[in-house]
């Protein structure tokens, strides 16, 4: 087992109330745990051992595959030529739509020039040999075989396909020497303008590099509450219009893509009403606009481009009390930010009828359960969530980020057309065990986010391609089977992260510096995965995919080692994986 991370006292504070008093962060309490090895310092770990599974020593994952010269050309709606790459050189197996985004978006360097990239040799042999230099730097692997063998395992991941990273990864791992690795952040906002000019640095920094951001903005007082100067506050809507006009000018990356935005509000709060309407009204205009004969492509077209609100997701934060006054058709009051007195009240039906309303004419908003994400939560004794980021896939702490990585699922179908649960189990392990070195030696954007990603090491690990695998297997995307199919495919990739997760602190210098003072929530909300791994469908889901989700290597023998004792360690935060329940 890793050392121990008990202190005799925690160390974090339990935020009160709705978190935001500190932001939601902890801020300021001395951590015990896992730390960064300094110059000159000896591990005193045994490291990771790197089992191949892929490749075979001696021979060049880059020589397994077929490669082929192609150009990359993209045109617009108009068919103007936007992008143009020639004498690029990819696998034959890559289509040519992956083709086209590789080197449209994530191939470094100026065209025309000698230092631009032309090859996915030269992509993934950045990325990866950047991370396994970090990771042989701060002692990850138990031996030169081992941190071979990790470099050429996830050098063939990546060249067939079976996972990516988050953009930032591509975009600036091996460019940069302390690059921005995370593609998702959450940003708090305290009620001051020092704060809220604060954050619109924070998210143009983060959108240059090809992150999004997400934040609760409850914590800024009403239009309808006064300053303590005179006069009334702008609210939160109206300071949405700032941080959307940046939002609309700084390109992701500095590429074409939008920058990436989540916008929270409580539903408590006296501006809800709106916060509702705000992007309706705004779609509404652009409607005026098109009829009026101006240009409505959503990308760049004159009427979009004049309206607000256009780069952000929109999500109501709403809780089970408010829920349950919607059943009852009961009354729903508001409360002012800064004293709590109550302000409006409405029936509860009508602001969720609002929402669907607005929700049916432009998108937004979405809506958030509070206490149900609180009850998922891992660290509840540091801070509650208070928000996400932009797609919602990543929920923890204010000011905190995630590192975000994709399985490939089409990838680990055999011959057969069954599924390959130990191929599948190693690349979780590969991958994760890359986006956990990535943490240390990334820069982030504000001390808050650096301290809390060394403190939480927040991993995020998904899987694309589901559509296309329930429709291999004949199962309908909307049904109990397909359902049960995908849940048992979660519970087997939630438990061997969580797994690998407990490996890394054993092998790699002891668990994440929260743990301790959230070993309580941690473990709870394990059992809660444990328990919902129990729930599956088992007659809709084969043997073998449920003996792996349930009693062969993951969850059962994950929770009789890790946890059966009580005393399981985890090196960082889990991956946001949906419950399979």
């Amino acid at each position: 087992m890793p050392r121990s991370a008990a202190p005799s006292e925690p160390t974090v504070k339990h935020t009160e109330g709705n978190g935001h008093s500190t932001n939601g962060n902890g801020n300021g309490a001395k951590q015990v745990g896992y730390h960064q090895l300094k110059a000159g310092e000896k591990r005193t770990w045994p490291g990771l051992q790197i089992e191949r599974r892929y490749t075979t020593p001696g021979i060049d994952p880059y020589d397994t595959v077929e490669w082929e010269t192609r150009e990359a050309v993209i045109t617009n709606e108009h068919g103007k030529t936007v992008f143009e790459q020639k004498n690029l050189e990819f696998p034959k197996a890559w289509s040519q739509l992956a083709t086209q985004v590789t080197a449209s978006k994530y191939f470094r360097g100026t065209l025309g020039t000698p230092e631009r990239e032309h090859s996915v040799k030269q992509m993934i042999g950045r990325v990866v040999d950047t991370i396994t230099g970090w990771g042989e730097k701060d002692a990850y692997f138990a031996s030169d075989t081992d941190r071979d063998a990790f470099h050429a395992e996830l050098t063939d991941i990546l060249l067939k396909q079976r996972a990516a990273f988050n953009s930032p990864v591509w975009f600036n791992v091996g460019i940069d020497e302390h690059p921005q690795c995370s593609a998702c952040f959450i940003n708090s906002v305290d009620d001051t303008m020092d704060s809220i000019l604060t954050l619109a640095h924070t998210e143009g920094m983060l959108f240059k590099y090809g992150s999004g951001t997400g934040s609760n903005l409850s914590t800024l007082r009403s239009k309808t509450e006064g300053l303590r100067g005179g006069g009334s506050a702008s609210g939160p809507v109206s300071f949405m219009k700032g941080f959307d006009a940046f939002a609309g000018v700084i390109k992701s990356g500095g590429k074409t893509r939008r920058a990436a935005k989540m916008v929270i509000l409580n539903v408590d709060h006296p501006d809800v009403e709106e916060f509702i309407d705000c992007k309706m009204k705004e779609e509404k205009k652009a409607w005026a606009l098109i009829d009026a004969g101006y240009d409505g492509n959503f990308n760049g077209g004159e009427a979009y481009e004049s309206v607000f609100f256009q780069n952000s997701n929109n999500s109501v934060r709403v809780t089970d009390a408010f829920m349950e006054q919607v059943e009852a058709d009961g009354d729903w009051t508001t409360h002012a930010v800064v004293s709590g007195a109550p302000m409006d009240t409405v029936k509860a039906r009508y602001l969720l009828n609002k929402m669907a309303e607005a929700a049916w004419v432009c998108g937004d908003p979405g809506i958030q359960y509070h206490d149900n994400i609180n009850r998922w939560h891992t660290s509840a004794n540091t801070a509650p969530i208070n928000a996400s980021n932009p797609c919602s896939e990543y929920m923890y702490l204010d000011d905190s980020a995630c590192n975000l990585a994709s399985l490939n699922l089409m990838k680990f179908v055999k011959d057969d057309g069954e599924f390959d649960i130990e191929a599948y189990k190693h690349a979780v392990r590969i991958v994760l065990t890359a986006q956990e070195i990535l943490v240390d030696n990334a820069s982030y954007p504000t001390p808050r986010i650096a301290e809390n990603s060394h403190a939480f090491r927040p991993l995020g690990l998904g899987y694309a391609n589901l559509g296309a695998l329930l429709m291999n297997r004949g199962l309908a995307y909307d049904s109990e089977a397909g359902r049960a199919y995908a849940a048992a495919i979660t519970a087997i990739m939630q438990g061997e992260a969580e797994l690998q997760s407990a490996r890394i602190s054993r092998d790699q210098g002891g668990p994440f510096t929260g743990y301790a003072v959230n070993r309580e929530p941690y473990l709870k909300v394990m059992n809660q995965h444990r328990d919902a791994a129990y729930r599956l469908e088992r007659q809709l889901i084969p043997t073998d995919l449920l003996d792996a989700a349930l009693t062969r290597g993951t969850t059962s023998s994950r929770w009789a080692s890790s946890m059966g004792s009580g005393t399981g360690r985890y090196r960082s935060w889990p991956p946001p994986a949906p419950s399979p329940s």
